[in-house]
């Protein structure tokens, strides 16, 4: 796994961790919203990097959120690895 991929990860889970608090929500609460399992919910909140993206934006939807393509930042290349 790229690191950077376990950075993005742990910090969706932190958001939803942070945003399920501020809102009072228990674990188990935010999974009946979401129409998810608690086990999901618990497993998000810890980065678990294979995690169903459906299911995943299930949870951030109830947030008002959901996943996208965003720009990723890319190693610098050299014109001697061009063919």
């Amino acid at each position: 796994m790229v690191e950077s991929e376990s950075v993005s990860l742990q910090e969706i889970g932190a958001f939803i961790r942070r945003r399920r608090r501020a809102n009072k929500l228990t674990q188990r609460e935010l999974s009946e919203l979401a129409n998810v399992g608690l086990r999901l919910v618990s497993e998000l909140e810890r980065g678990k990097p294979t995690l169903r993206t459906d299911a995943v934006n299930r949870v951030l939807a109830v947030f008002g959120q959901m996943l996208g393509v965003v720009p990723a930042p890319r190693p610098p290349f050299h014109i001697d690895d061009i063919p």
